[in-house]
Formats: C-alpha cells, sequence, structure tokens
C-alpha cells in the first residue's frame, strides 16, 4: 500500500493553469451562498484562486502558495494573506462565518484546522470535501484505482470533520451539473475526453502522487476505450445525465 507523507500538492510547479479549469460553478456555489446566509465578514482559508467567494461580502483570504496567491489576480480577487489553516493570524471570533473550500485534504493537520476555523468564527464555519466512502461510486475507479486510492487516503471521513467542528453539523450532497465550470474530477462524469488533457490533470491535485508512468498508462487506456466505443458501451448515459450526486459534500456546522 503506498503511503502519502505530506498531503499537499506543490502548486508551484510550472505550467500551472488552475484558476483557468477551477472556476466557480454558479449552480453549487448557490449551495454556499445559502448556507452564508447574512454572514457579513467571510474568512476563506486555503482559498486559492478565490472560488465560491461570495462578490457580496467583506472576504479575508488564507493562502500559503505563491502561485495560488499570484493567480487570484487573473481572477480579479482580494489579495491573500499567506498563512496555514493550523495558526491562523486572527483573534477568537473574528469573523462571522468561515469556508475552506475542496482544500481540507492539502492540510498537514486537518484536526488544528478546523479547530482554527472554529476558533476564529462566530457563526457557520463551511467546508466543501469529497466524502471518500463515496468514492467508488464514479466510473473512474475502474479507470484511475490509484489515483482513487490517493483520494481515498487524502480526504478526511465526514465524521472526523463533524468531530473536529465540535459537531452540530448539516451535512449536504451536492449534485455536480453536467457542464460544471469547477474542473474537479466529477464535474466530468459524462466528458471522459476532458481527462486526456495534461491542462486538466494538472488542476486535479491527486495526478502529482501516483507512481511514475501510472497516468500515462491510465490515459492511454481511457483513450483506447473512447476510439473503441467500450467506455460509451459500458458508461455513455452520463453523456445524457444532466446532474450527478456522488461524493461532493458542503458541511455546515454551526456553534
Amino acid at each position: 500500500m503506498m503511503e502519502i507523507k505530506n498531503p499537499a500538492f506543490n502548486y508551484e510547479t510550472p505550467g500551472q493553469n488552475y484558476s483557468g479549469i477551477r472556476k466557480t460553478d454558479e449552480r453549487i456555489a448557490a449551495y454556499v451562498y445559502e448556507a452564508l446566509a447574512s454572514a457579513k465578514t467571510v474568512l476563506n482559508v486555503g482559498a486559492g484562486a478565490g472560488s465560491y467567494e461570495p462578490a457580496d461580502k467583506y472576504i479575508v483570504a488564507v493562502e500559503p502558495s505563491a502561485a495560488m496567491r499570484s493567480q487570484r489576480e487573473k481572477s480579479k480577487k482580494v489579495p491573500a494573506i499567506s498563512a496555514t489553516a493550523d495558526s491562523l493570524p486572527f483573534d477568537d471570533r473574528s469573523f462571522d462565518a468561515s469556508m475552506a473550500m475542496v482544500t481540507l485534504h492539502h492540510w498537514p493537520d486537518m484536526n488544528k484546522g478546523l479547530k482554527e476555523l472554529r476558533r476564529v468564527t462566530k457563526e457557520q464555519v463551511l467546508v466543501m470535501t469529497f466524502d471518500p466512502d463515496a468514492l467508488n461510486d464514479f466510473w473512474n475507479v475502474n479507470y484511475f484505482p490509484e489515483l482513487i486510492e490517493v483520494e481515498r487516503m487524502r480526504y478526511p471521513k465526514i465524521d472526523f470533520i463533524i468531530k473536529s467542528l465540535g459537531g452540530n453539523c448539516e451535512v449536504k450532497s451536492i449534485p455536480v451539473p453536467f457542464d460544471c465550470e469547477d474542473g474537479f474530477q466529477e464535474a466530468f462524469y459524462g466528458r471522459p475526453e476532458a481527462f486526456l488533457q495534461k491542462e486538466v490533470r494538472m488542476a486535479q491535485s491527486a495526478w502529482g502522487f501516483l507512481s511514475e508512468g501510472l497516468e500515462e498508462k491510465y490515459v492511454k487506456a481511457l483513450a483506447d476505450d473512447l476510439a473503441s466505443g467500450e467506455w460509451d458501451k459500458k458508461y455513455g448515459h452520463f453523456r445524457t445525465q444532466k446532474n450527478f450526486t456522488c461524493a461532493l459534500r458542503l458541511i455546515v456546522a454551526r456553534p
């Protein structure tokens, strides 16, 4: 079994176009904005290029990667503070709400980071993540098995998140639309050709943890099945499915 000593992905890699692939999908964002409700000040930790930051709130962003902070300019987002989740440079209850959007799996100390989110937040803490227990429900497990094993090892269990945030959590399963703007893996459930694009894979951090040569092997196997029609024979119904509810979760924790 493989071992992942550091779950964080190196976003300083040359050629990254993360902000061009991982964009806000407004239909998914609607769940986030509804959960933020009347909060006026919002902290976004592991903010990346700024996806899912609402325009009508006062946003403070925290992002340790220089490359990701620089990409916020392209998205016309507020500059981010260079800090980490496990040591937030803010007083207790500094923000009405806080959010961590598909970032927990990069945190070396998730428990401490989640407790820090709770500490600096007066009301709701929002965590968007993927449920590791639901990853087998997506067809890519049959094409990229080690990739899914990487994801399963990095994503925290939902119960772990709830416990770290002190309980009193609502867990929502989020449907992913067919033409999802955010380029995580499930976004391409009905558009498998996207996985053949290096640029798309570079914006999905799990690919960076594969054994040497395995990425090329997986991509070739999928390309061959797409060319022969084998993928469509097995999974073609996804091409006409309007949305797909699989592992994407929004956890809303209240004090």
